[in-house]
């Protein structure tokens, strides 16, 4: 199995009465709550921890991108990631992922990439994301061509990557006279491309069949065996067995020296992330045309997503979306999640919500040196 340190570079600082006088954390939550001078801190401690998960044995460290919001304020995590590679020397750095839909020019994406990929020596993982519903409210963009414009914009960057140029592009989002970047990425025949995504059914099948891995963020133990079990099925029809590198599962973890300890350390933390960080009302992560209608009729059977905010901390680790015990409940729990999902890529979120620096570190060094090395082997 291999391990990834996962990170949203979360702002803590909410207001008061947030609960009570904000609709959301996202689009419309107004950024005069947010102050440079303890941001500029919280990104330096934010790259600390990042670089810190490479010197402690994880295999890679994960950025992604969002926008308008408080839950995670990476709106540019290639910016994040050309600081990662100077800083770092072995770890692969995820970048879960680039939104395509939301750029005009996805050449920039394969460019960008492309130069992070030569700069850190072929350590970059590309993934690819259509983005919530609620960045189409930020951009002020038709949700409805949101899969199009991904699909296409997928195709061009993968071009661009492996064909020698220039050659000329023309679709129906973008058309481009000449294709020709420089640099090329040094990984061949190109990064490879991560799907990171909450069960649409369209990717699944489109994933499996391009044997992308898929990675599950933010949902329960029976809906993601569901869902790998049709990217299994997936795979089979166009011929192959899927292995379990090509599966993820991403959560919350929280590692301390008793059960006790733990779950009273990471609760509020939790609680914070899924009942503020993840505040979103329906209209915001569900915009008309976002989604079809057989994956908006999957969302409704998963509705359990929709009410993250009314969840115990016992519910969420009932249901696997937060780890949370002793280095041994915390590896005993992963091998029998494991045992029913068969993916071979773990990524953990070890720091979530206003979760403190040391409170953080104490638990990503328990979970390298005392749950890491009883679970590679899986």
């Amino acid at each position: 199995m291999e391990f990834y340190f996962f990170h949203l570079m979360p702002w803590p600082h909410l207001p008061d009465d947030f609960d009570t006088a904000q609709r959301s954390a996202w689009v419309t939550f107004s950024n005069k709550y947010y102050d440079p001078e303890r941001g500029h801190s919280l990104y330096n401690r934010y790259l600390d921890e990042l670089e810190y998960a490479e010197a402690l044995g994880f295999d890679g460290i994960c950025v992604n991108e969002h926008h308008q919001n408080a839950y995670g304020t990476m709106p540019a995590p290639n910016i994040m990631a050309a600081a990662l590679a100077r800083r770092t020397t072995r770890a692969k750095i995820a970048i879960l992922g680039n939104a395509l839909p939301l750029r005009d020019h996805p050449l920039r994406i394969a460019e960008e990439v492309a130069m992070l990929d030569v700069l850190s020596g072929g350590r970059i993982i590309a993934g690819h994301v259509r983005g919530i519903g609620a960045e189409y409210h930020t951009f002020s963009m038709s949700p409805a061509f949101s899969r199009e414009r991904f699909l296409e914009a997928h195709e061009l960057i993968v071009r661009a990557w492996t064909e020698e140029g220039p050659f000329a592009f023309e679709g129906k989002h973008y058309r481009h006279r000449y294709v020709n970047i420089w640099p090329r990425p040094l990984q061949k025949p190109h990064p490879p491309i991560w799907i990171p995504s909450q069960g649409s059914r369209e990717t699944v099948e489109w994933a499996a069949q391009r044997r992308y891995p898929y990675l599950m963020v933010y949902s329960s133990i029976p809906s993601i065996k569901k869902i790998f079990d049709e990217y299994r099925e997936c795979a089979r029809r166009v011929g192959y067995e899927a292995p379990p590198g090509q599966l993820g599962w991403m959560t919350l973890i929280y590692v301390a020296e008793t059960d006790r300890q733990a779950r009273a350390e990471a609760e509020p933390h939790a609680l914070w992330l899924f009942g503020r960080g993840l505040k979103n009302p329906p209209e915001y992560l569900f915009p008309p045309g976002y989604m079809t209608v057989p994956s908006m009729l999957r969302q409704l059977q998963m509705k359990d997503k929709l009410e993250f905010g009314k969840k115990t901390f016992r519910e969420l680790e009932d249901e696997g979306y937060v780890v949370a015990g002793s280095p041994e409940t915390v590896a005993q729990r992963i091998r029998a999640i494991h045992a029913e999902l068969g993916f071979g890529i773990m990524t953990g979120l070890l720091q979530f919500g206003p979760m403190p620096h040391e409170q953080t570190v104490k638990s990503m060094e328990l979970f390298a040196r005392k749950v890491m090395p009883q679970l590679r082997p899986l």
